[in-house]
């Protein structure tokens, strides 16, 4: 996989080339170390497409959890935290928890490849929650351009969705410095926005 686009969302990319340069490295490490033709498994069933090979979500997402565990990354029950509210107009206490994908020296990672409201939430709630919970001070969003979701099932959030929104959303005094990667497979016209 490459790194086709970027958009530094409340000085996410100078945060993290100021403070955070070697998990940086690590992360395009990781993904330049994707093989994308070897996840394209998914055979679809959906009626727009069947019988079509996709890119399937899971494989990839196993993918990088593992490449992120080789490199010493905290990924799945180690990266959990316990949430908790009480609502007292059906007085219960409602629990749960929440996961980032993967966390190294106060860096948060998620990777992206559901639907589109995962991926504002990752960005706006989720990685807000665990800043605050101190245990991280900055997030990257790794997520598909379009040309690598219009390979994969039908609803697929991708890049150039997530920076429109963003863009137009603004930066609010509560939001930590995120840094959204646009990823696809390699392609012979397109060259890397980033070298690994």
């Amino acid at each position: 996989m490459q790194i086709v686009a970027q958009y530094s969302f409340n000085n996410g990319l100078t945060f993290l080339e100021e403070h955070h340069a070697s998990e940086l490295d690590e992360i395009k490490d990781v993904i330049s170390s994707v093989v994308g033709a070897r996840l394209k498994t998914k055979i679809s069933k959906e009626k727009t497409m069947p019988g079509r090979v996709l890119y399937s979500p899971k494989a990839l997402n196993k993918e990088f959890r593992r490449l992120f565990e080789n490199e010493g990354w905290r990924t799945g029950k180690f990266v959990r935290i316990e949430v908790k509210t009480f609502v007292p107009e059906i007085s219960k206490e409602h629990k749960g928890f929440r996961e980032m994908d993967a966390i190294k020296n106060n860096v948060g990672v998620e990777v992206q490849f559901g639907k589109y409201a995962f991926m504002v939430y990752n960005v706006a709630a989720k990685m807000t929650i665990f800043s605050k919970q101190g245990l991280i001070d900055c997030g990257i969003e790794i997520v598909p351009m379009l040309s690598l979701a219009s390979e994969m099932s039908t609803g697929v959030s991708y890049f150039e969705q997530i920076k429109t929104d963003l863009e137009m959303r603004g930066v609010s005094n509560i939001d930590i410095p995120v840094l959204i990667l646009g990823i696809d497979v390699s392609r012979p016209r397109q060259q890397p926005l980033i070298s690994p």
